[in-house]
């Protein structure tokens, strides 16, 4: 199997209901593995799985995000709710901090933003001095010494946790109207992103978290018989 077209990657993320970008432990199940090298981050817009996320997420049948060890890949809207079901189960918002919480407060307030007017909305500057959120005053700039590497994790463990995905990517555009660059995130609640999945009681039947992570296992299990159970739940 190798990954060559868009609707090729698109197939296989509805039949597989998962699609980690990069390698993770199971042999086969990533997108780079998949994919002809050469292929993967091409510098043509319409070449490689690279480019393709925009459009593909564009198409409302996958959720993209960093959702696997805080690497990018694609869940389809058939598992998303399990999937949400389980992941935030093990990460409610509750067990974040105050910088991660005000990051998703002003994400709802907002319900998109470009990733650079995400942070500077949510507090955060370019500046590398050292304060943090003070709840008191929310309108106050975070001032960190690791500043981009703090919002970065921040908004990587959001979606790990299922609380924030990635909406569309958008490109710098040159003076001849040609896209460059690597696309700047636009993100997202999964709430704001695909509506009708909500509440997602009704669409989960009911099921406990647990049920739907030995569910995922299963369906895991089934599209890699060989894949170790160690393996799958430090994927999921």
């Amino acid at each position: 199997m190798e990954i060559t077209k868009q609707y090729q990657l698109e197939r296989l993320i509805k039949e597989w209901g998962f699609m980690p970008f990069f390698k993770n432990g199971i042999e086969g199940f990533s997108i780079e593995e998949l994919t002809p090298p050469e292929l993967l981050f091409g510098d043509d817009f319409e070449k490689g799985p690279w480019q393709w996320k925009g459009p593909i997420i564009a198409n409302w049948e996958s959720a993209y995000g960093k959702f696997f060890g805080k690497k990018a890949g694609y869940i389809s809207l058939e598992w998303l709710p399990d999937f949400m079901n389980w992941r935030r189960s093990q990460l409610p918002l509750t067990a974040f901090d105050d910088d991660a919480r005000r990051i998703h407060e002003v994400l709802v307030e907002h319900e998109s933003l470009l990733s650079k007017r995400l942070k500077v909305e949510s507090g955060f500057t370019l500046s590398r001095r050292r304060k943090t959120f003070n709840p008191d005053d929310p309108a106050a700039a975070i001032v960190n010494k690791r500043n981009g590497t703090a919002f970065d994790s921040l908004i990587a463990q959001l979606q790990m946790g299922t609380h924030v995905c990635i909406a569309d990517f958008e490109y710098q555009v040159s003076r001849t109207g040609e896209t460059y660059g690597w696309g700047v995130a636009r993100y997202c609640t999964p709430e704001a992103m695909y509506p009708d999945l909500f509440p997602i009681a009704p669409h989960v039947e009911g099921r406990t978290p647990e049920e739907s992570r030995q569910l995922i296992i299963e369906h895991i299990r089934h599209l890699f018989p060989d894949a170790m159970l160690k393996q799958i739940e430090k994927l999921i």
